[in-house]
């Protein structure tokens, strides 16, 4: 496994909602093919809502796979690698609640799925 120093993905669209001392809030666009690779974050919690989708947030340790329509939510918490895409690898938006202090956003090797 190999650990890189956080790069946010390049995607279709970034806007920042709300930011504060402790809390971020985005809402985050990505085309067809786009995803977030597999990371994890030492003590943030990612707060996902659907906007447009369907989405999908999987997760390692433990293995999950949450497939979100608009308006549908999950939580992952920190120290959990998880990697979001579109289902079939389509586009979608979707809101994103984060703490914001230490982001310490490690990628972690593999392939994005199997």
């Amino acid at each position: 496994m190999e650990a890189r120093p956080y790069e946010a993905a390049k995607i279709a669209g970034r806007e920042t909602i709300m930011e504060g001392s402790d809390m971020r809030v985005r809402v985050l666009t990505l085309a067809e093919k786009e995803c977030i690779p597999w990371h994890y974050h030492s003590e943030i919690t990612d707060s996902f809502v659907c906007l447009e989708g369907p989405m999908v947030v999987e997760t390692r340790a433990p293995r999950a796979e949450y497939v979100l329509d608009p308006g549908e939510r999950c939580e992952v918490p920190p120290k959990v690698a998880h990697y979001v895409h579109g289902l079939n690898d389509g586009p979608f938006k979707f809101l994103i609640v984060q703490g914001v202090g230490v982001y310490d956003n490690i990628a972690v090797g593999g392939k994005p799925r199997t």
